[in-house]
């Protein structure tokens, strides 16, 4: 295996995941505070999980956002 392309590999995959994430947090965060389900002293509560069935991988993260 090589370790730099594998490594690089998974960078890639982390970069595209934080990009487009964070995208749809904000869009999502738009529309809540816009119909009044959030407003700008709300935190929400979120959770990742990444999968991999293949190789066995589950692995969860969860958190709070706070919008101020």
């Amino acid at each position: 295996m090589n370790e730099d392309k594998f490594n690089m590999e998974i960078r890639k995959f982390l970069k595209q995941v934080g990009v487009t994430s964070q995208r749809e947090i904000e869009h999502a965060v738009i529309k809540a505070v816009e119909s009044g389900r959030l407003n700008d002293t709300n935190t929400f509560d979120i959770k990742m999980t990444l999968e991999a069935p293949s190789i066995g991988l589950s692995h969860c993260v969860q958190g709070k956002i706070s919008v101020e």
